[in-house]
């Protein structure tokens, strides 16, 4: 039976002061595990569990965790080395041989191993030996409760007055605490940063010599230059002009083909995404071009991130030829690019071909409204036109937080404020906290990646905020169970309630080709939370879901594939690409 993986200091810590469930931080581990990244920190800030604040005081805690261990251990040898001294010299006495036999006697019940009591005529001064039986855990939840305080939002002066005036005495930890085990103390200090427990204990000497950091202090640079962080350090060709004019050359040809993507690959072909298929424009790149090309598209500061991460997310704004939302990255052969072309305007839904009812989901001033479906079917887009007719229609505060920004929506009757996840804010997770402080009426979130972000999105829809979020789920009722399976088992019973009052609806989205194969044209699955939906919700029975949608045509509920068999009876498109996509073979009806 394998024995399971024990959960490193700095993860115990963060569940101790209540910053991270243990569910969280064992999915941290897997992804620790996964990545094959040690440092169980940076992996909680990577999944935007923590932000980099909370990530700097939780290591400071363990930090002193560990500084404590040691010099407590190394006062321990000082004062045994005296001690074996003097019971040397009274080992040779006769009272000491009379004292070795009474201790040896079964009234004394004393055991050789231990060390003897002192007298009762010791001096006070004299300091004891400890022999409370305080284990290591209780010692890690008294810091964390001394810690707890200051690992919450806390303003500067709370900060300097931490810093400045000793803890409370009843959050202190007990003396006479056992220390804390060696091999706990050398494991957290692999996990924090990489040295080992000799060069962390230099390096703690030197931090006691410097004053604490203040919060008002300049801020923390990059993630990439952050102490500890881990680089590739991969090689990033330099560029030139002519590689820029490439770049925008092959982008102004791919807008103009009403293209969806364009890829570039290192030693291979230029393509474009034509009606949802790769077409190739220009045969095979040489690595060396490509790779100059790749980084003609970023700036200095991206250019650092795809040298330390190997990988970045970024959007590229091209006057007189269009925006791009893009990912370059590292793999094998070299530098790769895929460049996605936003439309320079927000689309609307007559544009996109999607039916005119859907706006009507837009109406809630409170709730939680979902598009889901899988990679590259439009869901985005379908945001970007529901954001715009709220936009067009309503007198409100539009908050935003996208990874990167894709439309840019300017301010008609609403007040729109959009805000970049990585860039203008720290995650999706700590833009969500700070925007229920920020007089929203619609917040839309770009993509619910996380259990932080799906657990502020609820609380804020909870809270009387409108919530558009999009979810990489291929249909409604997963989409559910997606949110439920999120949290951990003992939450989900609330959760369940609490999502059968605050989701209003989910639109689940899919492109399909039309039959002159042309273009593409959305099939989509709409769930609407009826009170019958929300008792199914409720009482764990979503799985009957789905028949009420196949019946709730009055409620405006639809499957996917009534939708498909639509299209297919109306000629746009075959019945073949239904039934690719369908999951009841048995409702596509049409075209037999």
């Amino acid at each position: 039976m394998t024995q399971s993986k024990p959960v490193p200091l700095i993860g115990r810590l963060a569940t101790q002061l209540r910053m991270l469930t243990s569910a969280e931080v064992e999915r941290a581990m897997e992804e620790s595990a996964a990545s094959g990244n040690p440092k169980l920190g940076m992996v909680f800030l990577e999944l935007g569990l923590l932000d980099r604040k909370q990530l700097e005081k939780l290591h400071a805690v363990q930090r002193d965790l560990v500084e404590k261990h040691r010099k407590r251990k190394a006062s321990r040898s000082k004062a045994a080395l005296p001690s074996a001294g003097a019971s040397r010299s009274k080992a040779a006495s006769p009272s000491a041989g009379a004292s070795r036999s009474k201790a040896a006697s079964p009234s004394a019940g004393v055991s050789r191993s231990e060390p003897a009591l002192p007298s009762v005529g010791a001096s006070r001064s004299e300091p004891a030996l400890p022999r409370t039986g305080v284990t290591a855990s209780a010692e890690i939840h008294a810091a964390a409760e001394q810690a707890v305080v200051s690992a919450s939002s806390l303003t500067a002066r709370d900060v300097d007055a931490l810093h400045e005036a000793p803890a409370p005495e009843a959050l202190r930890p007990p003396q006479g605490a056992e220390p804390l085990p060696e091999s706990l103390v050398s494991d957290s200090a692999v996990i924090f940063d990489g040295s080992p427990p000799s060069e962390l204990a230099a390096a703690s000497e030197e931090r006691a010599s410097v004053s604490p950091p203040r919060a008002d202090s300049a801020p923390m640079t990059a993630l990439s230059e952050m102490p500890g962080e881990g680089s590739l350090e991969l090689s990033i060709p330099d560029c030139g002009p002519a590689d820029r004019e490439r770049l925008e050359a092959a982008l102004a040809s791919a807008v103009s083909a009403k293209a969806s993507d364009v890829h570039f690959h290192a030693g291979g072909p230029l393509q474009q995404r034509l009606a949802g298929r790769l077409v190739v424009t220009e045969q095979r790149i040489d690595r060396e071009v490509v790779e100059r090309i790749v980084t003609a598209s970023l700036t200095p500061a991206q250019r650092v991130v795809l040298r330390d991460r190997g990988e970045i997310d970024f959007c590229l704004d091209l006057p007189g030829v269009g925006r791009f939302r893009a990912n370059a990255y590292r793999q094998q052969r070299g530098l790769d690019a895929v460049f996605r072309i936003i439309p320079e305007q927000a689309p609307n839904l007559e544009r996109l071909g999607l039916p005119a009812e859907l706006a009507k989901y837009t109406d809630y001033h409170q709730g939680m409204v979902l598009v889901t479906g899988p990679a590259g079917c439009g869901k985005s887009s379908t945001l970007s036109a529901l954001v715009d007719h709220i936009n067009e229609t309503r007198e409100e505060h539009i908050l935003t937080i996208e990874d990167p920004i894709e439309v840019v929506h300017s301010s008609k009757r609403c007040l729109v404020n959009q805000r970049h996840a990585g860039q203008h804010t720290q995650s999706f997770a700590r833009a969500l906290q700070g925007a229920l402080r920020e007089d929203p009426d619609v917040i839309v979130i770009g993509e619910l990646r996380d259990l932080a972000t799906i657990r502020l999105a609820m609380t804020a829809a909870e809270t009387g905020h409108f919530v558009l979020a999009t979810l990489h789920t291929s249909s409604a009722v997963r989409t559910v169970n997606r949110m439920i399976g999120a949290f951990p088992s003992e939450e989900q019973h609330h959760v369940r309630a609490m999502l059968s009052e605050s989701l209003k609806a989910v639109v689940s989205q899919r492109l399909v080709e039309t039959s002159d194969g042309a273009h593409r044209v959305p099939a989509l699955e709409v769930l609407v939370v009826t009170r019958a939906i929300g008792n199914l919700i409720r009482d764990e029975k979503t799985v009957q879901i789905r028949s009420l949608m196949q019946t709730g045509k009055l409620h405006g509920m639809y499957l996917l594939d009534q939708s498909l068999n639509e299209l297919v009876a109306a000629g746009e498109i075959t019945r073949e690409a239904a039934l690719a996509i369908a999951e009841d073979a048995k409702l596509i009806t049409a075209g037999v």
